[in-house]
C-alpha cells in the first residue's frame, strides 16, 4: 500500500462539529468524513515539488508557500484527529492545517509559480532530472508530466479553497 499526502477543504463548522463529535463520543470519534469533491490525493508528490522549488532557485516567499501548501501548520488545533482509534493520519506526523486566512496566501502564491519553467531548468533526460531531485525509480507518463499535473491540481484545489473561504487540512495515509 503506497503512503501519500492527502487534503481536505473543509468549512471551519465543519471542524467545530467534528471536534465536538469527539468530545461527546466515548470513544472520540469525530466522524470525519469530509466529501470526496473536497479531497485531493497528492500521492508522494509534495517532497518531489519542493525539490524542484530549492533546485531551480525559486524565491523563498513563492517556496515557503509551496512548503506550506504541503506541510500545512499546526496553528489549527486537529489533535482529535490524531486520536486512536479514529486517528486519520496513517503514516506520518499528526494532522495540520491552514486556516482561511493562510489559504488565501498560499493559494496567491501558488498562482505565481511558473512550474513548467521551473521544470525546465532539470537535466533533459528524465533519469538525471529524477536523481537531482530526489525520484527514485520511473514514472508512468514522465516525471516532468507527473510534477506537472500534481502541482497544478495543488493550485486549483488551494484557489477553489480560497475562493469558497475554506480551511485546508492534510495528513499522510
Amino acid at each position: 500500500m503506497a503512503v501519500t499526502q492527502q487534503l481536505a477543504r473543509i468549512p471551519e463548522g465543519y471542524l467545530a462539529a467534528c471536534r465536538q463529535a469527539a468530545a461527546a463520543s466515548p470513544d472520540g470519534d469525530h466522524r470525519w468524513d469530509p466529501p470526496v469533491c473536497d479531497m485531493l490525493d497528492l500521492d508522494w508528490a509534495p517532497a518531489l515539488l519542493k525539490r524542484v522549488g530549492e533546485v531551480a532557485g525559486l524565491g523563498e516567499v513563492p517556496l515557503d508557500a509551496l512548503r506550506l501548501a504541503t506541510d500545512g501548520d499546526t496553528a489549527l488545533e486537529l489533535g482529535f484527529l490524531d486520536a486512536h482509534p479514529h486517528a486519520i493520519a496513517h503514516f506520518g506526523g499528526a494532522p495540520t492545517g491552514l486556516d482561511v486566512s493562510q489559504v488565501a496566501r498560499v493559494s496567491e502564491l501558488l498562482g505565481q509559480i511558473d512550474m513548467p519553467a521551473l521544470l525546465a531548468t532539470l537535466p533533459a533526460d528524465d533519469s538525471d532530472a529524477a536523481s537531482l531531485i530526489g525520484q527514485v525509480g520511473s514514472i508512468a507518463g514522465g516525471l516532468r508530466a507527473y510534477l506537472l499535473e500534481h502541482f497544478n491540481a495543488l493550485r486549483d484545489f488551494y484557489v477553489d479553497a480560497a475562493r469558497r473561504r475554506l480551511h485546508i487540512v492534510l495528513w499522510w495515509d
